[in-house]
């Protein structure tokens, strides 16, 4: 029942690191972070911090002084999972882990677990086990915890003082060929349908832009769907396609796309194939901004630049 599903305590972190200089804006980063942990199901974001950071440092992210106030905060907050807003290696997970007692989460791990949460399509589907096992092979997998058993999640959100069990890299790479081969099929029925819509004399309009900028709203409005269309990152997450005539008379297709964001993990670029090739193949690519956001340029670079 639903009154009975537990929820799991997080706290975000955005390190701010100085050395970085192509950093994001850190108040921005922040609260993004802070929207991306509240996409998925079942974390209550407890709170937030954000940790100036002169260099990270290589086993622990952080200085010793910064992890011993941390693991304070976590304690009296009964904390039990992190998400690190930026890359988290191995080797500072697990320290991490360790001396706060909880689950470690980094950006890469928490796209990925909403992209499986969103995940419609067959492609889709595909794409995002694809992505999870590119980055599982160079880690360690967990084991699961409720939160895995009641929605079905990756397993990257595990419980704190779990044993970390090294990856069989050839059975994930033996898988990684499955799926590969599964997506090729599904890859050539989606031309197919392309060369089809070809045929049809009507131009294609692709709305771009980033994640929860209003894409599905406009497309809503426009074609009278129902796509899913929420204050709330990566909404949308596979292309949806519809007919639409404009107040001019001419008929159009206008397709809406999965939502693109800053840092884009290497592993989850083939995840946006489907999106991406539905914009190449577009007449018209409509770029959706959302100008009363804080961060609205950068916002737009990040799209041009993917």
């Amino acid at each position: 029942m639903e009154h009975d599903r537990r929820v799991t305590r997080t706290w975000v972190l955005h390190p701010d690191i100085k050395s970085d200089k192509d950093r994001r804006a850190a108040k921005p980063a922040l609260e993004e972070a802070v929207a991306l942990a509240a996409a998925l199901p079942d974390l209550e974001v407890v709170g937030k911090t954000l940790v100036p950071l002169p260099r990270p440092q290589p086993g622990r992210l952080f200085g010793s002084g910064k992890v011993d106030e941390l693991a304070q905060l976590f304690k009296a907050n009964e904390i039990e999972l992190v998400m690190i807003d930026g890359p988290v290696t191995p080797v500072q997970q697990r320290n991490l882990e360790k001396d706060w007692n909880v689950k470690i989460l980094d950006r890469t791990g928490l796209i990925l677990e909403i992209f499986s949460d969103r995940a419609a399509t067959r492609e889709g589907v595909l794409q995002v086990e694809m992505a999870a096992l590119s980055y599982q092979r160079t880690r360690l997998v967990r084991a699961w915890t409720h939160l895995e058993r009641q929605r079905g999640g990756l397993g990257f959100v595990g419980g704190p003082g779990e044993t970390q069990i090294e990856a069989d890299r050839r059975a994930i790479d033996e898988q990684l060929v499955r799926l590969k081969r599964q997506l090729e099929k599904v890859v050539k029925t989606r031309t197919l349908h392309r060369a089809a819509r070809a045929k049809v004399p009507y131009p294609i309009v692709a709305l771009v832009g980033y994640t929860n900028a209003g894409k599905s709203t406009i497309f809503n409005r426009l074609t009278g769907a129902d796509v899913m269309a929420k204050d709330m990152l990566f909404a949308t997450l596979d292309p949806t396609m519809r007919a639409v005539k404009l107040a001019n008379g001419v008929d159009v297709i206008l397709s809406d796309t999965v939502g693109f964001i800053s840092d884009l993990p290497t592993e989850l670029v083939a995840a946006f194939r489907a999106t991406l090739e539905e914009v190449l193949a577009a007449n018209l690519i409509l770029h959706v901004r959302d100008i009363s956001h804080a961060a609205t340029e950068e916002q737009a670079e990040d799209v041009r630049t993917i």
